[in-house]
């Protein structure tokens, strides 16, 4: 297929199917058309991306120590010493009236005489043997070196001051008789009360370790058992009946003396249904005559 001067003649059908041919000689397969690239006018224009900046990781805090806990410490559990805690009524404490101070330094004057050998503590049912008693007192106790420790109004506590100050100081006395605890019965829980008249019977055994000690019921009082007050007295006469061991100590419930069959207090008895009459005061002093008698001697 020749060249002709200045004019392009298509090429046979011949010399375009030969082409082909001769690559087919050389072993070569016929690459496929490649698709038209796009221009650079058909693309895209590319966005300029602003720089990265590279972000430092915030340092991190150093992780806190582990500490190791402590076991859990259970408390321990309060003794019966630790969790009690003494009640007013053992706690010896003074009165401030002049006239309480005033019988008191008598009380101590007579103490000081010496030749005791009878002692009565209370409040004012023990000093009543002054005034409805008396005759009673003289006939009983007038030749038995007996002295009344008794001041109206008294509870545990001050009979427990008095006992430490100058009552029972430089005496030797056969036999103590307590009748104590009816004044704290408006304030105090039987076991509080109780626990009064104990320490009061410890004090007396610790200076006085020779002198038996007879402890007396508190006596009834009010109308009948219905009585509030009267109810807080049985039941701490109930704690009270525990508190001797029959030879040093020795306690006795005179109270059924003083009642009617039914329980009710006549005011033959005690007047004000708390104080004794003389015929009172003589229904105690025949009661616990025999205790007397074995300590201190006859009458």
């Amino acid at each position: 297929c020749g060249r002709r001067a200045k004019v392009t003649v298509a090429a046979p059908a011949q010399c375009q199917a030969a082409e082909p041919a001769k690559t087919a000689e050389k072993g070569k397969a016929a690459e496929p058309a490649k698709a038209p690239q796009k221009t650079k006018a058909t693309e895209k224009p590319a966005v300029a991306q602003p720089p990265k900046v590279e972000t430092k990781a915030a340092p991190k805090t150093p992780a806190k120590p582990q500490v190791s806990k402590l076991p859990k410490v259970e408390k321990a559990a309060e003794t019966p010493d630790q969790a009690y805690k003494a009640p007013a009524t053992v706690v010896p404490v003074p009165r401030k009236d002049a006239w309480w101070t005033q019988r008191q330094d008598r009380m101590n004057a007579r103490v000081k005489e010496g030749k005791v050998d009878l002692i009565f503590i209370g409040d004012s049912i023990t000093q009543g043997w002054e005034g409805a008693g008396k005759d009673v007192w003289n006939e009983f106790y007038g030749k038995r070196n007996a002295v009344n420790l008794g001041i109206s109004g008294d509870q545990t506590q001050h009979v427990l001051w008095r006992l430490a100050n100058g009552n029972i100081k430089g005496i030797y006395p056969k036999l103590a008789v307590i009748m104590i605890g009816t004044n704290n019965s408006h304030g105090f829980k039987p076991e509080e009360i109780a626990a009064g008249v104990k320490a009061i019977v410890e004090k007396l055994r610790k200076d006085l370790p020779q002198t038996k000690v007879l402890v007396l019921a508190i006596f009834p009082r009010g109308p009948n058992a219905q009585d509030h007050l009267r109810q807080v007295v049985g039941k701490t006469n109930d704690l009270l009946a525990k508190i001797g061991d029959g030879k040093a100590v020795r306690y006795l419930d005179i109270g059924p003396k003083f009642l009617e069959k039914d329980g009710t207090l006549s005011k033959e008895i005690m007047p004000d249904l708390l104080h004794l009459s003389p015929k009172g005061y003589r229904i105690w002093a025949e009661a616990v005559e025999p205790v007397v008698a074995e300590a201190a001697g006859a009458k």
